[in-house]
């Protein structure tokens, strides 16, 4: 079964995240959708997830991660060194995340909003659900 990656389709630093993904993870492991479209919010509500949720999300295993567990865990997946990101699992939670949280509340302001969620390219129309 494939992973499922929630993310804000209007942020410009998840997108940008989600078009690294896709390059460092050529078999195609994750699957995409934003946090406010349809499918999003069904999932946010089948693992009853607030909808003020302020970070990414990983679905894999019956099993939903958020914050810096997400990153982590997606980094795992990945090609090249990024799998040996996973070491940073030795730092507490609290400490992982409050970086984290530094980053996701300011980064509309260090890395700007789209009006809308970002439309797939043809190539990677199949990673989004």
């Amino acid at each position: 079964m494939k992973a499922i990656i929630l993310f804000d389709g209007v942020c410009n630093l998840c997108n940008q995240s989600v078009q690294f993904i896709i390059k460092r993870d050529p078999k195609g492991y994750f699957t995409f959708t934003s946090i406010q479209g349809e499918t999003g919010q069904k999932l946010l509500q089948k693992y009853q997830i607030s909808n003020n949720l302020d970070s990414l999300l990983l679905i894999e295993d019956n099993n939903y991660y958020t914050k810096s567990a997400a990153a982590l865990q997606i980094c795992k997946h990945l090609n090249g060194f990024w799998k040996y990101l996973i070491i940073f699992k030795i730092v507490p939670p609290f400490i992982r995340n409050s970086v984290y949280d530094i980053v996701a509340k300011n980064r509309y302001k260090w890395f700007g909003k789209r009006d809308s969620c970002m439309l797939p390219t043809p190539e990677n129309k199949n990673r989004f659900i």
